[in-house]
């Protein structure tokens, strides 16, 4: 008997071709990231943690998210001590939240923050620090959960304390070392308007909804998924792709 396909070959034949389908988020997220890439760029991979990317089986996923092939520098900046042993970093710094980064004043053409938002407490803090350590003319360039699409609502229902449970099941592939609280505050159009000021950063932001993430290998799960997204309004579309550009001329 010829076994079932995985549900994104199923759904996504296309990802025979490659291993990606054509909504998938990484992809289509770090393309945007290499476009503002230059060889002599300055990168600060906010929430950089182990460098779990490298574990991704799909090598163009991979090629894409190792930003230090094609920048002059990258820091890692992360909470987590984890990000000293990263080894896509140019170097590595452990940071406490509301303390300023270890980041001269406008030093970094590019700031990239991979699915950390979500997980931000203090986003003032991160704004004024952010905005110092970016030189004029530099990006932020930021993926995370939109806190009234279905990841971030279902995030949200779920305490903190029965993540790692949850998790098992709908990501059952993602690592407990890779989960971390969720504080949802900085995952609005308007949380984002407030904490980086248009006085201060012209917005490029948009939602996306990518193939499903939190569905494990469940083809039951991955049709509902992708026919809830086709219906709902895009405001309620899973992700943010988070494009702000600091105002002022370009280095």
């Amino acid at each position: 008997m010829t076994p079932r396909p995985d549900p994104l070959t199923r759904f996504y034949p296309e990802s025979a071709a490659g291993g990606f389908s054509r909504n998938d988020g990484t992809v289509a997220f770090y393309q945007r990231v290499l476009a503002l890439l230059r060889p002599d760029s300055i990168v600060i991979d906010f929430g950089a943690g182990r460098g779990q990317f490298l574990e991704d089986p799909v090598p163009i996923r991979r090629d894409l998210q190792l930003l230090r092939a094609r920048a002059a520098e990258v820091i890692g900046l992360d909470i987590d001590p984890a990000v000293l042993e990263n080894p896509t970093l140019t170097s590595a710094y452990v940071i406490k939240s509301g303390s300023p980064l270890p980041v001269a004043d406008e030093s970094a053409d590019l700031v990239v923050s991979d699915w950390t938002f979500e997980h931000v407490t203090d986003p003032f803090w991160l704004g004024d620090e952010l905005y110092r350590v970016l030189r004029p003319g530099g990006w932020i360039c930021a993926r995370t959960p939109n806190k009234w699409g279905t990841t971030g609502i279902g995030g949200r229902i779920i305490p903190n304390r029965l993540h790692h449970r949850a998790l098992a099941i709908l990501q059952p592939a993602k690592k407990t070392a890779d989960t971390f609280p969720t504080a949802y505050r900085l995952n609005t159009a308007r949380a984002l308007h407030t904490v980086f000021p248009v006085e201060r950063f012209s917005h490029h932001s948009y939602r996306d909804e990518s193939e499903p993430t939190y569905a494990a290998n469940s083809a039951v799960a991955w049709r509902a998924s992708m026919v809830l997204s086709a219906i709902l309004p895009n405001r309620m579309a899973s992700n943010w792709f988070v494009f702000l550009h600091k105002k002022g001329s370009s280095s």
